[in-house]
């Protein structure tokens, strides 16, 4: 779904988008029936190999399940792969930075908003590829073409390793926006083969309209606090832009898994950051003080984001780098609340003063009642930072504050896919 929760579902609000920007191709398809789908699977099969360029090595197996089985799946990959303590540690943070409300809980919420939406989906535990009985048949030709891209992704790389990393959300999501940037692009021409919509940008500016246009539609998904709604949409929308850029670029005998795996949503945001090899850096703190219930990182996207909700902004702007270069925050617990600890990092002076310019006193302007933010400037590595720090005032955390580094790391290497044919 996005960075926090990562099933790869297919989201009915973009299903939505794409049945009313282009229609639906061929028959009415029956979702409560097996060997409907089944049969639909077979029959987009060989497109979906067209459109990505690999072909699949055996033939991908289909299941229809009922919306009661798939929330019950829902549960156990939350408890999989949002445990209490990493939401409690997301949920907290944003809090404290102002994106998520005192007054809703991440993990019900995202049950809610996966079940409002989800048509079908790919699951890697099992590989195979599961449709909702009763899903809006003008949706499910999309849905399954678009999981289908999965599916054949999964039979050259391992999309459960890949997305099972942790310690650094930014990276993941990242990684989750090629995937499923891939998959968009791949399923939206298995709908339209005959025309190329990799270089129509008339086509995409209709089909973002037509993806705002839908989420007024889904209830759940319109309250939902505008960091989820962000990051729901991003590796989709996003996604499927820097695979557009992918394909226009020199790198066409290579598809961007393995070791070209992007490694930050700067970098899927800004391609010529990833074309230029601009990795980000990697923050770490030493292991001082006291002890922290939830660590990750921020990135650009979540940044943006931040800047948006603190300045009342309507759009999150994404057309100019803001300058990140890597950050690290960690969650402390106390008996007067959650405390917060942010190390962000940036390429010049001039990022900085405008990211502190933006961003620290619409804090300040926000802080809990009983509590305190202090920010430092400084060097780190020769880099211009910043330490962020909020905390209740009688935190005993204030005065054995842990150091930050940064440490050289290198992309995961990992196994790239075979060249793919476009």
């Amino acid at each position: 779904m996005n960075r926090i929760f990562k099933p790869f579902v297919s989201a009915g609000v973009l299903a939505g988008a794409v049945a009313s920007v282009i229609g639906c191709r061929g028959a009415p398809v029956n979702s409560q029936d097996g060997e409907d789908v089944t049969r639909l699977v077979d029959s987009l099969r060989p497109a979906v190999e067209h459109a990505v360029g690999l072909r699949f090595t055996h033939a991908p197996v289909s299941s229809v399940r009922s919306r009661e089985q798939v929330r019950a799946y829902l549960i156990h990959k939350l408890d999989a792969e949002l445990p209490l303590g990493k939401a409690r540690g997301l949920q907290e943070a944003y809090r404290l930075l102002g994106m998520f409300p005192d007054t809703v809980e991440l993990r019900p919420l995202l049950l809610d908003l996966l079940t409002e939406q989800i048509v079908g989906f790919y699951d890697p535990d099992s590989s195979r590829l599961f449709v909702v009985s009763g899903a809006d048949p003008a949706q499910l030709r999309v849905v399954v073409a678009h999981e289908l891209v999965h599916a054949l992704q999964h039979q050259y790389v391992r999309l459960d390793s890949i997305m099972h990393q942790t310690g650094d959300n930014d990276r993941l999501t990242a990684a989750q926006a090629v995937l499923e940037g891939q998959a968009t692009l791949g399923g939206l021409q298995v709908m339209v083969p005959k025309q190329n919509l990799f270089s129509m940008p008339e086509f995409w500016e209709t089909y973002r309209e037509g993806v705002k246009a839908q989420q007024s539609s889904m209830p759940v998904f319109a309250r939902a606090p505008r960091v989820i709604r962000e990051e729901l949409i991003f590796p989709y929308l996003a996604g499927a832009d820097f695979m557009r850029w992918w394909l226009g670029s020199e790198r066409k005998d290579t598809v961007p898994f393995g070791r070209y795996m992007p490694t930050s949503t700067e970098q899927i945001l800004h391609p010529y950051r990833y074309g230029r090899n601009d990795q980000p850096l990697s923050v770490r703190f030493a292991d001082s003080g006291p002890k922290a219930l939830y660590e990750d990182v921020l990135g650009e996207l979540d940044i943006r984001i931040l800047l948006a909700e603190l300045s009342g902004a309507s759009e999150v702007n994404t057309p100019i780098a803001i300058g990140w270069g890597g950050d690290r925050y960690r969650l402390y617990e106390s008996p007067g609340g959650a405390a917060l600890l942010w190390v962000s990092v940036w390429d010049d002076i001039p990022s900085r003063f405008r990211f502190l310019n933006e961003a620290m006193g619409r804090l300040q302007a926000r802080r809990k009642l009983g509590y305190r933010l202090e920010e430092r400037s400084f060097e780190l590595a020769g880099h211009p930072a910043v330490r962020l720090v909020i905390a209740p005032e009688a935190w005993h955390g204030w005065d054995s504050l842990p150091e930050s580094r940064l440490i050289n790391e290198a992309p995961p290497a990992g196994a790239s896919m075979p060249a793919a044919r476009h």
